[in-house]
């Protein structure tokens, strides 16, 4: 099937995006309504022909089967055992949701409850720490237990109307020292997010966010808070466990937002809207189960990316919102795309025979477009591009501020499929007055070659439904694009082997361990860092 959709890729070569618009209903066909999201992907070169034989290869890897299963609780994480049901977090009106054969659903409702009731007694005071009732909150994690809520606490700015939020992932002391200045430790809470309790950069910050306290508390372990399953070593933390909200084994970590894992943006926006959260990803999850694939917004979603991909052969995409909240979403989506998809062998261990998961990247626009749009409009590889913009603000006074945004948008989108022919710059450099060969050379700098994909999504407003929404979209696209690449979505083993070796190479940068064995370069950097190192400050 992959070699009909590079045949039919191939029989394009001479085609212009721009031809397909004389079907009049283009658009229309090649777009997806869902409950408030306009997904178009309209302005690419797939046809009828390429669209049919997309959905073919859909339906051909079984994934209506392997979507069910993942609803139903089955291990679909075959490499670790595992069912995959961050979905179940967000079942607010769904029934029973069994793994192994016991209704999770219980248990996630109770913690649910937990959380609300906690975010309660932090926002109203009534949970107060040492010097009075908390006015900042520091979320400790790495990965999905930092880029998830940081995001969403920054694209849900305007509904915070909680304690302030900070966001510290990185062991490079800068990252927490910056976080904790001008903080009063008497009014601030710590979350610390890790599973297992044993991620080595987020215990480290957790125990200096300790020490940091304790300098300004009696107890300062009365002051924090573990998202963690880790019962024994959240008590020998000192955190008892009516501040420990714990999740299964069934969550992937930048799929975890949906959980515990939110607590910080609960704390800001508060339950309720919070509960507009989930609801928006439980709307996404009925539309991908029950819409057929034709019309299914996460489905084209993949499909639109494994054509540009697989098949055209593009190997990175960008992502592009017109939203300056959602700075962070292109991070966010690096790590649920490219540690999901970032893969060289299928499920079954045998080497993949086509490349995996694009690069994924981006910027907020208009900033993107004083930065990198250069390459992408006239640069020598083409970027397919996903924007997505609001049909309005949150700021109703700067009208005009939003209108020129959504301006940019669409006027991108328009410009990469459209391009500039060397005629028609030819007559702009003409009518600036140029001539002869500096006009012809003019003229070939202000030629953009066109006929470049992009997609676009659309939505009313960014509300916590909305962002729920988008969330699980791209979650469930990167569930299809693994089934069909028959990979395994919801393993990481490619984050293990460095954490390995850096636990053996943090004795030698102490002096407790000799780097014998280790290669040239290695012993070279060690030895330039190690004289380069206060070694009274180890």
């Amino acid at each position: 099937m992959w070699d009909r959709l590079k045949s039919l890729h191939d029989g394009q070569q001479n085609r212009d995006i721009l031809s397909l618009f004389d079907d009049q209903t283009r658009a229309e066909k090649y777009s997806v309504l869902s409950d408030g999201l306009l997904f178009d992907y309209s302005k690419t070169l797939i046809d009828a022909d390429g669209h049919a034989a997309l959905i073919d290869l859909a339906e051909a890897r079984g994934l209506v089967s392997r979507r069910d299963a993942m609803f139903c609780g089955d291990a679909i994480n075959e490499t670790e055992g595992r069912a995959v049901l961050h979905t179940a977090l967000r079942n607010q009106s769904g029934g029973a949701v069994k793994v192994r054969g016991v209704d999770v659903m219980p248990g996630i409702r109770e913690t649910l409850a937990r959380m609300r009731c906690f975010a309660e007694e932090v926002r109203s005071g009534a949970f107060a720490g040492a010097g009075g009732p908390i006015t900042d909150v520091v979320n400790i994690g790495i990965g999905g237990s930092h880029l998830g809520p940081e995001m969403t606490a920054r694209a849900l700015g305007p509904y915070h109307d909680g304690p302030r939020c900070h966001f510290v992932s990185n062991v490079d002391g800068a990252d927490i020292s910056g976080a904790l200045t001008d903080l009063d430790p008497g009014r601030t809470l710590v979350i610390i997010a890790s599973k297992t309790f044993t991620t080595i950069e987020t215990m480290t910050n957790a125990r200096t966010a300790l020490d940091w306290m304790a300098r300004g508390v009696d107890t300062p372990g009365d002051q924090f808070v573990a998202l963690s399953s880790a019962l024994d070593r959240t008590a020998e933390f000192g955190i008892p466990p009516e501040r420990v909200f714990g999740f299964g084994d069934w969550v992937g970590g930048r799929y975890s937002i949906w959980g515990p894992i939110g607590l910080s943006l609960m704390l800001a926006i508060g339950a309720e809207r919070f509960e507009d959260f989930l609801s928006g990803g439980e709307m996404m999850d009925r539309h991908f189960k029950t819409a057929p694939l034709a019309d299914n917004m996460p489905v084209q979603l993949a499909l639109v990316g494994l054509w540009h991909h697989q098949v055209c052969g593009y190997p990175t995409r960008a992502v592009l919102p017109y939203d300056q909240r959602l700075g962070r979403l292109p991070a966010y989506l690096q790590q649920l795309e490219m540690e999901s998809n970032g893969k060289s062998v299928a499920m079954d261990g045998a080497a993949l025979t086509g490349p995996s998961g694009p690069v994924v990247w981006g910027e907020p626009g208009t900033n993107g477009q004083h930065a990198f749009y250069q390459l992408i409009h006239q640069g020598t590889q083409i970027v397919p591009c996903e924007f997505m913009v609001a049909a309005e603000g949150h700021e109703p006074e700067l009208t005009h501020h939003h209108r020129l945004l959504v301006a940019n948008c669409l006027a991108q989108s328009e410009a990469l499929m459209r391009g500039r022919s060397l005629k028609d710059a030819r007559a702009l450099m003409a009518a600036a007055g140029f001539e002869g060969d500096d006009l012809e050379r003019q003229a070939r700098h202000r030629v953009f070659a066109g006929n470049r994909p992009s997609t676009t999504l659309v939505y009313d407003r960014l509300t916590p439904k909305r962002l729920g929404q988008i969330i699980a979209l791209y979650e469930h696209r990167v569930f299809v694009e693994g089934v069909i690449l028959g990979i395994n979505s919801f393993d990481q083993w490619g984050v293990e082997l460095g954490k390995e070796l850096a636990k053996a190479l943090q004795p030698v940068l102490e002096g407790q361990a000799s780097a014998k064995g280790k290669d040239g370069s290695t012993r070279q950097l060690l030895s330039f860092v190690q004289s380069n190192t206060d070694q009274s400050a180890l």
